[in-house]
């Protein structure tokens, strides 16, 4: 009988919030990558403030540090409570000394107003269904406009100057939870730093922050996100993606990042890490 645990990147007891294997950095050892990060502060402000008509339109995180792989707390408060506009913030603390930041705005649904309005009409491609049935539901899928090869579990294969998109299957923050679609897209718009910073000799840039708004929340755990445009200049790079599934986009994500040169992470290595992610091989 096999002793492994479902994938989850937290486990609880009580407040507190122990990270497993499958949440940690491939930058350096002893910290955790951003979606985790992301998830549990997502989990928080949805679990204490989405109620009745108010849904979140916008989720930021401050990822002002490396957040070491320690047993995390997370609290948060109101700070407005309108008719139509809700605001909160949430810290994330690590022996007692806070990590991360993440503030939401949650709006009232309402009706669309009269009139028409330009949208962008292209859709992102979805990855092929016989290929996502082929490995497992925890593997994420990558591609890109250059590679010719289209969607592939080997980041490596698109390794070009290319638009990157990522099609990120979620798992759930905290072990026995089954997660929710904000907290899963909280996740998967963190990795707006990947598909952004992404190029011909791997990552270079580690994103200081998140930024995802929200038309609607996704249908459903899985999604893509899409690069939209780079900017950098002197070791700082400005980032935009979209988030998207099979019904379309749903929402922006902006990230600022640092250049991170003497740690770059190489298409190979990312490939190396994929196996044994979560698994009893990962240090």
């Amino acid at each position: 009988m096999s002793t492994e645990q479902p994938a989850a990147y937290f486990r609880r007891d009580g407040e507190v919030y122990t990270p497993t294997s499958w949440g940690r950095s491939l930058w350096a050892d002893g910290i955790l990558s951003g979606p985790p990060v992301c998830g549990l502060l997502a989990r928080e402000i949805e679990n204490r403030y989405r109620t009745g008509e108010f849904v979140p339109a916008r989720f930021t995180v401050d990822l002002h540090q490396p957040v070491p792989a320690v047993p995390l707390t997370v609290d948060s408060e109101l700070t407005r409570d309108g008719n139509r506009v809700r605001a909160a913030q949430a810290v994330l603390r690590a022996e007692g000394v806070v990590v991360a930041r993440a503030s939401a705005v949650l709006l009232k649904r309402s009706a669309q107003p009269p009139g028409e309005v330009w949208r962008e009409v292209r859709r992102p491609p979805l990855p092929p269904a016989e290929l996502l049935a082929s490995v497992a539901p925890t593997v994420h899928l990558f591609d890109s406009d250059g590679s010719g090869d289209g969607w592939s579990v080997e980041i490596s294969r698109h390794e070009n100057d290319t638009r990157k998109r990522k099609w990120v299957r979620g798992i759930p923050v905290v072990a026995g939870e089954a997660g929710s679609p904000f907290v899963f897209a909280a996740m998967a718009g963190e990795q707006a730093s990947l598909v952004t910073n992404w190029g011909t000799e791997g990552i270079g840039f580690i994103n200081t922050d998140v930024s995802i708004t929200f038309a609607r929340l996704p249908i459903g755990p899985e999604m893509g996100i899409e690069a939209g445009n780079h900017l950098s200049h002197d070791g700082i790079a400005a980032g935009s993606a979209v988030l998207y599934d099979a019904d379309g986009e749903f929402g922006v994500c902006t990230v600022s990042a640092v250049a991170n040169e003497r740690r770059q992470i190489s298409g190979a290595a990312i490939d190396a890490y994929i196996p044994q992610r979560g698994g009893r091989q990962r240090a």
